[in-house]
């Protein structure tokens, strides 16, 4: 079975068009340096609002059944920065675990890390992570979880996936 993984951009400024999403295509090359087996994704972007944010990810996670599910952007402290309480909303469990590591590694090289509000959770079967919106920390806060995101994806019954081991950095974490 191919992986399929779910890609989402939340930013107001991508999805009026007065942005670029960087973002979403940088999570994109990420798997594809990393992954040993095939996958597709589905790409979105959505603006900083809850009940866009939630419908997509239903959607990914319902409807695309996608395995695994990233989002990136809206998990700053800023008010309109709401991706996290749209994770929350949706997920039947929590992994607290995921964004306590993410933000571990963040602030050795960035002292403002820590005011992100990263997370993951569980819907079905589908793993969802929030990243931040920087391609340099998306990399870096994969490379930080990505050991534990195929056993998580394999116990809640997602498809199996290896990763090449040798691309992820883990001098960090």
């Amino acid at each position: 079975m191919v992986l399929k993984i779910g890609i989402l951009t939340v930013s107001d400024r991508a999805f009026t068009g007065k942005y670029e999403d960087k973002s979403g295509p940088a999570i994109a090359d990420y798997f594809n340096n990393i992954l040993l087996d095939e996958w597709q994704s589905t790409s979105e972007i959505v603006p900083d609002e809850i009940p866009q944010i939630e419908a997509q990810l239903i959607n990914m996670a319902d409807n695309d059944k996608c395995s695994l599910i990233i989002t990136t952007g809206g998990t700053g402290p800023a008010l309109r920065d709401v991706t996290p309480e749209a994770t929350e909303a949706v997920c039947q469990k929590m992994l607290p675990g995921f964004g306590e590591q993410m933000r571990m590694v963040s602030v050795l090289t960035v002292p403002t890390a820590i005011l992100s509000r990263q997370t993951a959770g569980i819907r079905n079967e589908s793993l969802i992570i929030n990243l931040p919106g920087k391609p340099k920390a998306i990399k870096e806060c994969l490379d930080a979880v990505i050991m534990a995101v195929p056993y998580c994806v394999e116990l809640i019954g997602g498809t199996f996936f290896k990763i090449d081991n040798s691309k992820v950095n883990t001098s960090l974490s």
